[in-house]
């Protein structure tokens, strides 16, 4: 399968498991909401280019907001981590290493130190930003940063079991064209 055709399979899949089923189940007392749909967005290949990465994200999270009938409440934290994605990329890897062996993030071609950083550190990003823009006030921090800390605990526990029940193989780019 090309690699455009999967990544159009799974835009697709992911709006469709986060709509479906996770927007479906009830939250904890309010306060946790499982969201794993920008997984998406962690997983592109890391030769996308920087302008087609924002706009794809951008896309991503406004078809998951019409989806939910919130205008720009996923778009933005989705383009926030988009943008962030290439800086954090180049801190946690060799460049000359990994980025010409494999063809997208991942546990195989990252490490499992580095790849749990990444996804760690923007799963907070997104989710601090998104109950940020949902809430709006600063009303009670403790409960502000408490709905973050649970809500991005139980993401990143869905996004664990994920990697253990979709084992993507790490994919070597060959220098032929």
């Amino acid at each position: 399968m090309s690699d455009l055709l999967k990544n159009i399979v799974r835009f697709i899949l992911f709006i469709l498991f986060q709509v479906v089923i996770l927007n479906e189940v009830p939250p904890l007392h309010q306060f946790v909401v499982p969201y794993i749909y920008f997984l998406f967005i962690l997983w592109l290949p890391f030769n996308i280019n920087r302008i087609f990465l924002l706009f794809v994200s951008f896309l991503f999270g406004l078809s998951l907001d019409l989806f939910t009938g919130t205008p720009g409440l996923h778009a933005a934290p989705c383009v926030l981590i988009a943008f962030i994605r290439p800086f954090l990329l180049n801190l946690l890897i060799p460049q000359e290493t990994t980025e010409q062996s494999y063809s997208e993030p991942g546990i195989k071609s990252m490490g499992a130190a580095p790849y749990s950083l990444y996804v760690g550190l923007l799963t907070f990003i997104h989710h601090f930003y998104l109950v940020l823009i949902e809430w709006l006030q600063f009303g009670n921090f403790m409960y502000f940063i408490g709905k973050v800390s649970a809500t991005t605990g139980i993401s990143l526990l869905m996004i664990a079991i994920a990697e253990m029940l979709f084992q993507r193989k790490g994919k070597y780019r060959t220098n032929a064209a």
